[in-house]
């Protein structure tokens, strides 16, 4: 019986033991482009087309990898409890795992928008142009919130995290917000676990897990525990 609701928010860490880099990790920098310059308005509206390579590097990359231990861990998880995955990660390794509710803050990689309408979203596996164009004929650009711009998945999120029995956070530095706000809507003595080796503070009220382990390593056994937690709690109720 799937008796408890547990969250997870994920950021780069889960994606980067499967061979994603991070920009924290290139120190903000893209083949000596700063960041601002491929993933903003700004940047796109003065050099588009090094932007659509930007993506389309990183959408080639996702052919060449796969999820990862943490990944698998969350389908297990599933089979247990009712588990939602809140990610700020535009990849598909959630879905290509088997994780069933996946909600993606910050877009997804492998769709593209019109730059008039974000309303007309397509699927879309191969590089990007100048001259590709949405069926109102604008040109088509990721379908990523860029720096700067607003995350309107953000409120359709906070009511799953408020009906949470249990928040996990994984790899992410709680750092960019507003994903990292939205522990500040959990219930009170609602547990909150966080798996990152180098984890920031974390400043809640609530009791809170600090895991100092990779995602690959913890998460697995952190599953392993909840279940049998609930195992056992069925156990007693029997």
């Amino acid at each position: 019986m799937k008796s408890k609701k547990i969250v997870i928010l994920t950021g780069a860490g889960i994606s980067q033991e499967s061979g994603i880099s991070t920009f924290r990790d290139a120190n903000g920098l893209w083949e000596n482009h700063d960041i601002m310059e491929v993933a903003s308005p700004q940047g796109w509206q003065k050099t588009p087309e090094l932007v659509l390579e930007f993506y389309n590097q990183r959408r080639r990359q996702l052919f060449d990898i796969q999820p990862n231990k943490a990944h698998y861990a969350i389908t297990e998880l599933q089979k247990h409890f009712d588990v939602q995955v809140i990610t700020q990660n535009v990849d598909d390794l959630h879905e290509r795992a088997g994780n069933a509710h996946v909600h993606h803050l910050h877009g997804e990689l492998l769709k593209v928008k019109s730059d008039k309408n974000d309303t007309l979203i397509y699927e879309w596996k191969k590089d990007l142009h100048i001259g590709d164009t949405a069926e109102d004929g604008a040109q088509l650009r990721p379908d990523i919130v860029w720096f700067g711009e607003a995350v309107p998945m953000i409120n359709k999120v906070i009511p799953i995290v408020q009906q949470a029995d249990i928040f996990i956070i994984v790899g992410t530095g709680m750092q960019v917000y507003p994903a990292a706000g939205l522990i500040d809507f959990l219930d009170q003595n609602v547990h909150i676990y966080y798996i990152d080796p180098n984890p920031s503070a974390v400043y809640s009220d609530n009791p809170l897990t600090v895991i100092d382990q990779k995602a690959g390593t913890a998460l697995p056994a952190l599953v392993k525990k909840l279940i049998n937690e609930n195992n056992s709690d069925e156990e007693t109720k029997i």
